[in-house]
């Protein structure tokens, strides 16, 4: 049977095209394919990249990794997308997941989904890299937005060879990747040590405790710790506090808490294979599964367009959201800024803030932003060339609400452009929105 990762599709095969999300390595489109009458996603890489080798490898492990739990691959394309100019790009075409990924879902629902679903998500992925593994693969950057989510919510891994193309690409970005490639927050101790360091499967074992605890807190394991600060904390122990799941009385979260610590043992040799996870993440899920369906369901009528329910609705865990805000997750670094100096150091005004404060006060504050903001078409305008045409076209829909608006903001040139984009934003937000910057102003820094 001849590999699909060699099937190409041109522009013929494709209709009404979408732009679904940019991050760092490329951007994500959903188009109609006519052949087959269902919606797929089409993944093409940022100019810069040397894309045609990249993308035939990512499409060939996903080829080699086809399984229930792993996104799957149609084939290539190659084309001139709309928006992207006249020359000819290459992408992959693969599965398109409706219900985005679990970080997304996690940003829309403010914090955790319920418990059942956080059982099963966390079984999922344990089964879709215990079959990577028994390919002899390795995906090196698994993290919430590399775990896709299907209709049902069901969870499958995407994004294989993103840490080839972070090592390889002459402008990788330190603050979201590693020397040798993956999200450095995700990373293990072995890693942030020696650049000279060949992965092998506990790097991703160690990847995948961190995302059990971001999986069920809701939280980024080290919200305000850049790449420089959290490389010479982590060898040194420093871990996700686990300290408000702890006091949570939930059946099977004191075994998963122990699963995550085992996965994230400074040790490679002491972490667990995928294998022995499943041992444990099928028997606290065995303790939930009658009210997954009831989670699921709870979730998607909140997440329904025609639902008038906000976002903070019970169909997130209300007692582990609410502990969590109270308290700090990150390790002891966690309340220092990406300059160094803490949050009582930190100027509000923008006669003193860098633009590193700007870009921290742009992620610290990035739940509210999206939930306030009502003048996003002005302050993407006042971006200018910073935001993509097709990012700009869905912020400028009338039928498009100011939430979706900032976080299409969000989730394109704020995530890929770093810094100097957040500052502009900062700037932007400042002069349409002075007395909300005035106001979180209070609350994240002290003058």
């Amino acid at each position: 049977m001849a590999l699909r990762s060699r099937k190409i599709y041109g522009d013929e095969c494709f209709e009404k095209w979408e732009f679904v999300s940019s991050g760092g390595f490329g951007q994500v489109f959903k188009a109609r394919q006519k052949d087959l009458g269902i919606d797929v996603a089409i993944k093409i890489l940022h100019d810069g990249y040397s894309s045609s080798m990249i993308l035939r490898d990512e499409a060939k492990y996903m080829d080699m990794a086809s399984f229930k739990f792993v996104v799957r691959l149609y084939g290539m394309y190659q084309g001139c997308p709309p928006g992207k100019g006249p020359s000819t790009q290459q992408g992959i075409v693969m599965e398109f997941m409706e219900g985005g990924s679990v970080q997304s879902l996690q940003e829309y629902l403010r914090g955790p989904p319920r418990w059942p679903l956080v059982f099963r998500l966390s079984h999922e992925v344990a089964q879709g890299m215990n079959f990577i593994h028994k390919e002899n693969l390795m995906h090196q950057d698994l993290k919430p937005s590399n775990v896709l989510l299907n209709d049902n919510l069901n969870a499958k891994i995407a994004d294989f060879g993103l840490s080839r193309v972070s090592a390889s690409a002459s402008n990788s970005n330190k603050e979201t990747t590693g020397a040798i490639g993956g999200s450095y927050k995700y990373m293990p101790p072995e890693a942030l040590e020696s650049a000279s360091y060949e992965p092998v499967r506990s790097f991703d074992v160690y990847s995948y405790g961190i995302l059990l605890w971001t999986i069920a807190t809701g939280k980024d394991p080290y919200p305000l710790g850049n790449y420089d600060r959290v490389a010479s904390s982590i060898p040194q122990g420093h871990r996700p506090c686990c300290k408000e799941i702890e006091q949570m009385k939930v059946d099977g979260l004191k075994e998963l808490i122990l699963l995550m610590k085992r996965c994230w043992d400074g040790s490679p040799n002491k972490r667990p294979t995928f294998i022995q996870c499943l041992d444990d993440t099928e028997k606290v899920l065995s303790m939930h599964s009658t009210r997954i369906h009831g989670a699921v369901g709870q979730v998607k009528r909140l997440m329904s367009p025609n639902s008038k329910t906000s976002n903070t609705s019970g169909a997130t865990n209300v007692s582990l959201q609410t502990a969590e805000e109270s308290t700090n997750n990150s390790v002891d670094f966690g309340r220092i800024t990406e300059t160094g100096r803490s949050f009582s150091q930190v100027c509000a005004s923008t006669k003193t803030m860098s633009i590193e404060d700007k870009a921290t006060f742009v992620d610290r504050n990035q739940v509210k932003l999206i939930q306030d903001v009502s003048e996003v078409m002005a302050i993407a305008e006042a971006l200018g060339d910073m935001v993509h045409r097709e990012t700009l076209s869905k912020i400028g829909r009338q039928d498009t609400p100011s939430r979706d608006k900032m976080r299409a903001l969000y989730h394109g040139p704020l995530l890929s452009g770093g810094d100097k984009v957040k500052a502009a934003f900062y700037d932007a937000l400042k002069a349409q929105h002075p007395h909300l910057v005035e106001r979180l102003g209070r609350t994240s820094f002290c003058k």
